[in-house]
């Protein structure tokens, strides 16, 4: 790789600065700026992911003028859990474009990577052409989609949680901690900041639990009666037949955003369509025993 040169006139460089709250609202409002995305209530929830990493340039008036943060994100694949890492919050403002920024923290993060010794790095991205220099490839994901499986309605329906409430963040927090990975064949370990920050990205995400299974669904219903499972967080996977019955809905179709392996159901696989890419850096490449997607709610 060619080396080139960075110009940071103006800019001082700071790491692992999220203890600072001036320094993070100065990355929300750069992922607000750039992509329109507000991780501000984060902070509510319980803050960043302890492992995080952020590298970023900020200006004399703690202006952030470029950043990326890379955190422990364990994945388990192929029944294997690696002990991975993953970038996100990458990011740099126009006036501060194309004098090297972002490359010199791509480095700076990947050095930290290694000396933690992470056996591979993951990443979302519209941009692959961006990585593919530092080792990254893409990998296809893949849904899951078929009919409904006929069910009865549970015995004690399952309830909506508000993350934003205290009572419902710690019980949810508390099933992250000792949640299965949802699929064996693709699925994150441990990633309760990127699920609880991912249920206010999108409003139209609903998060149930179901208190014989203890388990927390995360869903959405999209017409004409097409249930769309993002997650399921437990400790003992339920079924999507029980899953469905607590619910208490009468979807015709299922589409299943992760590998349902666990779930007691065969979908059909089906290319992932979209312009984001998910891409890991690993030593060897990788190939999954079957079709699958890391769940949106662990989307970084």
């Amino acid at each position: 790789m060619t080396s080139k040169g960075i110009d940071h006139s103006g800019l001082t460089f700071r790491q692992d600065y999220f203890g600072d709250l001036k320094a993070w609202q100065a990355l929300v409002d750069l992922l607000k700026d750039t992509f329109d995305i507000d991780i501000g209530p984060l902070q509510q929830m319980g803050g960043p992911d302890p492992s995080s990493m952020p590298f970023g340039w900020f200006d004399g008036d703690g202006l952030l003028a470029a950043n990326l943060s890379a955190f422990a994100m364990p994945l388990v694949i192929n029944g294997r859990t690696l002990n991975a890492a993953a970038f996100q919050s990458g990011a740099v403002r126009p006036p501060w474009r194309r004098r090297g920024l972002y490359r010199n923290l791509t480095r700076k993060a990947l050095a930290w990577c290694e000396e933690m010794g992470f056996e591979a790095i993951a990443l979302y991205t519209d941009k692959p052409s961006l990585y593919e220099p530092y080792g990254f490839r893409s990998v296809p994901m893949h849904a899951y989609s078929g009919k409904a499986p006929a069910v009865s309605k549970a015995q004690t329906p399952a309830y909506r949680l508000d993350p934003l409430d205290a009572a419902d963040l710690e019980l949810l927090r508390a099933a992250l901690r000792s949640r299965e990975p949802v699929s064996d064949v693709l699925a994150v370990c441990q990633s309760a900041a990127m699920f609880l920050i991912n249920t206010q990205l999108d409003p139209g995400v609903r998060v149930s639990w179901m208190e014989r299974e203890q388990a927390a669904i995360a869903w959405k219903m999209e017409p004409p009666g097409r249930l769309i499972l993002l997650d399921v967080v437990a400790a003992d996977m339920p079924s999507l037949t029980s899953i469905i019955g607590a619910l208490d809905i009468e979807p015709g179709a299922v589409d299943a955003l992760f590998c349902p392996d666990k779930l007691g159901w065969n979908g059909e696989a089906r290319p992932l369509d979209g312009h984001t890419h998910f891409m890991i850096r690993t030593p060897g490449a990788i190939t999954f025993d079957r079709p699958a997607m890391l769940s949106p709610m662990a989307d970084f």
